[in-house]
């Protein structure tokens, strides 16, 4: 089969959308994940034993099952009991809660390397412990998490076209409907691939670039 350019730039525009879609599940997905790993993190150190083991379990029961099925379960089976979610919506949350349970980790590291003067120095001064975690424990354990974080970022990415098993439309599920529809494969599939690649290379880049950064602040 020849390569057809007239039908490349005839599928392009739609392909662009999903691409679009791609990227919006990613960054929400990203954001969720962030947001929740944090909390995750801060509750595996609670001095209840309950809430950090419970957290913990659930933390490596999410872990320990692919991502596929826990889309298939958010999208296909909590309708069963009420709960119906829009496709964009339930892979958001399926990506989210599910690399939170990694960013939770990488946290939980970043946290643990704050000396621990410097939770008493904020004893101290009378801080009260919320004001210790927002202004002396988070900005010197963040910093060193960035590299990892945006690893996991660029993996999430790279997931998303698991988002076309509960209809998400994004880049691979539009390249699929387009292929199935036109008996031709090699260029919707072929296109798919750069644009992953593409944004995988800058991705790329940009932790580098982070990495070099922060080797630079360290110094």
């Amino acid at each position: 089969m020849e390569w057809d350019w007239d039908f490349v730039w005839q599928i392009m525009p739609t392909l662009l959308e999903g691409f679009q879609i791609t990227i919006l599940a990613t960054i929400l997905g990203a954001a969720v994940a962030m947001i929740v790993g944090l909390a995750l993190a801060i509750a595996r150190r609670s001095p209840v034993a309950g809430v950090s083991r419970t957290v913990g379990f659930v933390s490596e029961f999410i872990r320990g099952t692919p991502l596929l099925v826990q889309l298939y379960f958010i999208f296909y089976v909590l309708p069963d009991i009420g709960i119906r979610l829009a496709p964009l919506v339930a892979g958001v949350i399926g990506m989210g809660i599910h690399y939170a349970t990694y960013t939770a980790e990488v946290y939980r590291a970043g946290i643990e390397n704050v000396p621990r003067g410097q939770w008493e120095a904020a004893k101290a001064t009378n801080l009260t412990t919320r004001q210790a975690w927002i202004h002396v424990v988070l900005p010197q354990a963040i910093p060193p998490m960035i590299p990892a974080l945006a690893n996991y970022f660029i993996a999430m990415f790279k997931e998303t076209p698991l988002l076309s098993a509960i209809t998400v439309l994004e880049l691979m599920n539009q390249a699929k409907s387009i292929a199935n529809s036109n008996y031709r494969y090699i260029e919707p599939m072929t296109l798919v691939g750069v644009f992953f690649l593409v944004i995988s290379l800058i991705s790329v880049v940009g932790l580098r670039w982070l990495e070099e950064r922060y080797a630079r602040m360290d110094d």
